[in-house]
């Protein structure tokens, strides 16, 4: 590299310096300013000759994710410089973490230390699932939350810079980043980042649906500013009459938002009305926030309806992660219905940069602990999650990041937050485990109800208790929360190992009698025998007497005669027919190769997904039952690609003329005369599709119905679906 060059880079990292104090969301004083430049002069040395794989200086990363946690997060100095060092560790082996400690602090040690364990997990090459990286990063929320934080921030510069990386680490980390990182911006409050990680996610896993609708909110771009500004001459001169000091924006739906609405309801692009909402922003003390917020409520239904039904206030009761705004649908300009968003600007700060905002405009002598409160929750769930499977612990820690809320009220008027879809039983285990395991009945709004009975916003909850009651394994189907059910799989769990250990002492003594002796041989043939999984799953059997004398007997039985029972069954052996399976092979092999190579392998289509010639597609190596392939929008995609990245095959299709798929479309609409004639006439005229099952039923005007049928791969499906759709009275034609 020329002097020149290396001036040029010099330059450009200085310069990348001074934007990071300007753009710093906190009011950066000299002491901050000094700790900053002392972690920036630190990576700038310790990532000396490192370069990313795109071929610049690595010390961009650093300062990038230090850029983010500044203006987009909205940190502190500290937080600031922990981002500056968070590879400094890790990457150069001159320095340690006491090295840290001395020269910045416990505090940023601390930090950097957990930025660092996180490293390490993500960077291992054991073939143990990525869940447990993901279970042991989770963790670290115990130690503190600005760790995940700029994990979160350093996901999101990496996802942003990405380009340069193989195809199939970009599919791998993407899946990452959908299946864990999303969630946890979204629980924390970062709704821009989480965003931002969900369409670059969909990005490298569908690129050709990110680009089709990225395109297309291009081109109406143009009309959208045109409906913003039609609101806004609507509603200004109310507003100014009032002497509201206001601004009026639209916020644009996310790629992946609108793409999973389009799955979702079963609509194109131009059938998503709500690909944009509008946002009121309203200067207010803290005095007057709630109070300007209903008059700007007023205003605008005073001009356009408002759906009642669509009315949010979460700013008396606002959600778990600090949002508060008023969302109302109204019917806009152009009849279209449109959000209404109105937020003071302290609480489109905290919606954008999270609890960072929320603690900035926190009042001296303020004990709002809601931080910690979700902090402790979070732990709680850590905690009470004994599972040692990791797949199951992150599912189970996944289901409180994305879950909606619903408000309760306890006999005493508190109010109480739950996920949407909890039940009566989740309402018990929320105030107290020992109430919720001693729960016999609740009462719901002075009626008694079932303890699976879901609960709706506004419902009065109370719990009746019983010292005798004690929980069954029926609980887990009432249960909707990590929390409840972990709490219950518990209290299941010690019933189980009491028993277990009564069981044991049983098996032994009914063994003897059989001249069996009890031993780690003897349990496995047990085992085996009584298909069972595990050792304490047959003493637990025993101790409740589903194993019991008749059945051990059989067992030693067996045990004597086993080798004439193999002999007999060698004798009495019917040959197999294996003409049609290799028949079946060797069409699958003609179908779908795998890997680099493109090698022809026996394997199966996945009947989560059932995936089809033409659809993106990928192979996964299962334990027992050879490579399924799934598509790669199947509801599993995300979690295979994330926690067995290793046992992940690249798949294609090659042309298989003779095969044949079978598919499922749902179709409804209005009923019209020889409607269902003019489908069938539709799938009859088309070629390669054969209609297997036919199902239609007609309800006061509308009808509803699925057809099963075979085509040759999905491009004759989409045919098939656009002609069924052009149909006069079809409205919607989904294929599931």
């Amino acid at each position: 590299m020329s002097l020149t060059e290396v001036e040029i880079e010099n330059n450009a990292i200085a310069k990348e310096y001074k934007e990071l104090l300007k753009i710093s969301y906190q009011t950066l004083s000299a002491a901050d300013k000094k700790l900053i430049r002392k972690a920036f002069d630190l990576a700038v040395e310790a990532h000396n000759g490192q370069r990313r794989r795109s071929g610049e200086a690595y010390v961009f990363h650093p300062i990038a994710v230090a850029k983010i946690v500044s203006s987009e997060i909205g940190l502190d100095a500290t937080s600031i410089a922990a981002a500056l060092i968070h590879d400094v560790v890790e990457d150069n082996e001159n320095y340690s973490i006491n090295d840290i400690e001395q020269m910045f602090g416990k505090v940023v040690a601390k930090i950097v230390h957990g930025l660092t364990k996180i490293s390490k997990l993500s960077k291992s090459s054991d073939v143990s699932l990525q869940a447990e990286n993901f279970k042991k990063m989770v963790l670290t929320l115990n130690d503190d939350i600005r760790v995940i934080i700029i994990k979160i921030a350093d996901r999101l510069h990496n996802m942003q810079t990405m380009h340069s990386m193989k195809p199939d680490k970009q599919i791998k980390i993407a899946s990452e980043t959908l299946y864990i990182y999303a969630p946890l911006a979204h629980r924390i409050g970062l709704y821009n980042i989480k965003s931002e990680l969900e369409d670059l996610g969909l990005k490298y896993l569908e690129p050709d649906v990110y680009n089709d609708i990225s395109s297309r909110l291009i081109e109406s771009k143009e009309e959208q500013d045109h409906y913003i500004e039609e609101i806004n001459n609507t509603l200004s001169g109310k507003l100014n009459s009032e002497k509201l000091k206001y601004i009026i924006k639209g916020r644009p739906k996310s790629i992946y938002s609108i793409r999973n609405k389009m799955i979702k309801k079963g609509v194109s692009f131009d059938e998503v009305y709500d690909r944009f909402a509008v946002r009121i922003i309203y200067k207010s003390s803290l005095k007057n926030e709630k109070f300007l917020a209903w008059k700007i409520y007023s205003i605008v239904t005073d001009f356009f309806t408002p759906n009642p039904i669509r009315l949010r206030d979460w700013i008396s009761s606002p959600r778990s992660t600090g949002y508060e705004a008023l969302h109302i649908t109204v019917v806009g300009p152009k009849n279209r219905w449109v959000e209404v968003q109105i937020r003071s600007e302290r609480m489109n700060e905290i919606a954008e940069k999270g609890y960072a905002a929320h603690y900035k405009y926190k009042q001296v002598g303020d004990n709002d602990g809601s931080l910690d409160l979700w902090l402790n929750k979070i732990q709680e769930t850590l905690i009470n999650n004994n599972s040692n499977n990791a797949v199951d612990f992150v599912e189970e820690f996944k289901l409180n990041l994305y879950s909606e809320e619903i408000f309760v009220f306890t006999p005493t008027g508190e109010l109480k937050s739950l996920p949407k879809n909890a039940t009566s039983l989740d309402f018990a285990f929320s105030i107290h485990t020992e109430i919720g395991l001693k729960t016999r009945g609740v009462k719901v709004n002075g009626k008694l109800v079932p303890l699976n009975s879901k609960l709706q916003s506004g419902d009065r909850v109370e719990i009746l208790t019983s010292d005798k009651t004690k929980p069954n394994a029926n609980w887990l189907d009432y249960a909707n929360t990590a929390r409840a059910k972990n709490k219950i799989k518990s209290s299941l769990n010690d019933e189980k190992k009491k028993l277990a250990e009564e069981g044991k002492e049983i098996l032994r003594r009914k063994l003897k009698q059989l001249k069996i002796n009890l031993n780690e041989s003897s349990i496995n043939e047990l085992v085996r025998f009584f298909k069972l999984k595990t050792s304490l799953d047959l003493f637990y059997r025993v101790g409740i007497n589903t194993i019991d004398n008749p059945m051990l007997k059989k067992f030693a039985s067996s045990r004597s005669n086993v080798l004439m029972s193999f002999l007999k069954n060698r004798i009495s052996r019917k040959p197999k027919k294996v003409d049609l399976d290799k028949q079946e092979i060797t069409q699958k092999y003609d179908m779908l190769v795998f890997g680099s190579d493109e090698e022809k392998l026996e394997y199966k289509l996945s009947q989560c997904c059932n995936p089809i010639q033409g659809d993106g597609v990928f192979g996964f190596l299962t334990i027992n039952d050879g490579i399924k392939v799934h598509k790669f929008n199947c509801p599993n995609a995300l979690s295979l690609q994330s926690n067995y990245a290793y046992r992940i095959i690249n798949a294609k299709w090659i042309d298989s003329s003779q095969q044949d798929f079978t598919i499922i479309i749902n179709i409804s609409g209005i009923d019209t005369f020889g409607l269902v004639n003019n489908i069938t006439k539709v799938i009859s005229d088309n070629m390669n599709v054969n209609m297997k099952k036919l199902n239609f039923e007609t309800n006061s005007g509308v009808f509803s119905g699925s057809i099963t049928m075979l085509v040759k791969s999905n491009n004759y499906a989409v045919k098939v679906m656009e002609k069924i759709k052009k149909l006069n009275g079809v409205e919607k034609v989904k294929r599931i």
